[in-house]
């Protein structure tokens, strides 16, 4: 059974509900539903098949919580008249660009699985999540969140979890699972600084830029760069995600702060690119891939593994020297043994 993946953290919309967020409550309801569904599901093969050719294919959930909804928009076909289903279809795209060009992997699984993802999920659904088989966005509240098709980093975020998937199988829970979510983060906004042809040094390191809603106080869900500081708002609290081990949360919530703890591995990903420059996905994000996709990972890896790994492959692809001493001191700066 894949977990279900979700870009918003629960803790978010557990706020906005203790407020009185009705959105929030039926979020947090139809997440709730989803989750116990999928706990009745035997593990089955994602629909379609492999193909030569990684195909997409958007529906049209009509504001209904039923998947996969109506097909409106298949690969190769003409933009439609509705943004979000032209935004989901051209994001998908943006992410498999990525995969195949820079990493040599078709789709998500490695043989070209078609992709599949479904918009207006739900009645202002304020989320957006993989479920193993397909993307599906909400449309958001469009009072604390905006529609979930309008960021394509949050697109290659939860495509990745396809990749984890599909490669190292990061259980979600723990350190293990906020590595899995550190990953989706990482490769997410690797997708949309190759769309945008953007170095390291001038990428903004955000998840989720443009999402929040006119008046939020944020500039983001998430921030590798600087984890903690993507918002502070009266309604979403005060981002609480630590950039090292020094703050690093216990806790019971959150399948145990996979959406918390996962600052820690971001920054050390942000601390390499720079370190190294250039074009993020080159070197840094060669090295993490390798990491993922490389089989040396358990299911229960913690961030001590991990960084081991890293430091591990970077050896392997770029030999002793600089590249590995960014590596391993990245790590260290967050507070993580790598050696």
């Amino acid at each position: 059974m894949t977990q279900l993946c979700t870009i918003i953290p629960p803790y978010l919309l557990d706020r906005l509900a203790e407020l009185g967020d009705e959105n929030a409550r039926r979020s947090l309801a139809a997440d709730a539903a989803l989750r116990t569904a999928r706990a009745a599901l035997l593990p089955t093969a994602p629909p379609g098949g492999p193909a030569v050719r990684p195909g997409r294919t958007v529906a049209d959930a009509g504001g209904t919580t039923r998947l996969p909804g109506r097909t409106v928009r298949t690969e190769g076909g003409p933009p439609t008249g509705d943004p979000a289903v032209n935004r989901a279809y051209d994001g998908l795209g943006a992410t498999l660009a990525l995969l195949l060009e820079v990493y040599g992997r078709r789709s998500v699984d490695g043989e070209g699985l078609p992709l599949q993802a479904t918009v207006h999920y739900g009645e202002d659904y304020d989320n957006a999540f993989w479920d193993g088989h397909r993307m599906v966005f909400g449309d958001g509240d469009r009072v604390v969140f905006r529609d979930f098709t309008g960021c394509i980093d949050v697109i290659g975020h939860e495509l990745t979890h396809g990749v984890v998937q599909y490669s190292a199988a990061l259980a979600y829970r723990g350190q293990s699972g906020a590595l899995n979510e550190s990953l989706a983060d990482v490769f997410g906004s690797l997708v949309k600084q190759y769309a945008l042809g953007q170095q390291a040094e001038d990428a903004d390191w955000l998840i989720g830029a443009g999402l929040l809603g006119p008046g939020i106080r944020g500039v983001g869900l998430r921030s590798l760069k600087a984890p903690g500081t993507a918002y502070d708002d009266p309604r979403l609290g005060r981002d609480p995600q630590p950039a090292s081990m020094d703050g690093y949360v216990e806790t019971d919530t959150d399948e145990g702060g996979v959406h918390l703890n996962s600052g820690i591995p971001n920054r050390a990903f942000y601390l390499t690119a720079v370190e190294l420059g250039g074009a993020a996905w080159e070197r840094a994000g060669r090295i993490w891939y390798d990491a993922m996709t490389g089989g040396r990972l358990r299911p229960d890896a913690d961030f001590t593994d991990f960084a081991r790994t890293t430091v591990e492959t970077a050896r392997t692809r770029f030999g002793d020297g600089p590249v590995v001493a960014a590596v391993a001191g990245a790590w260290k700066q967050v507070g993580v043994t790598a050696q």
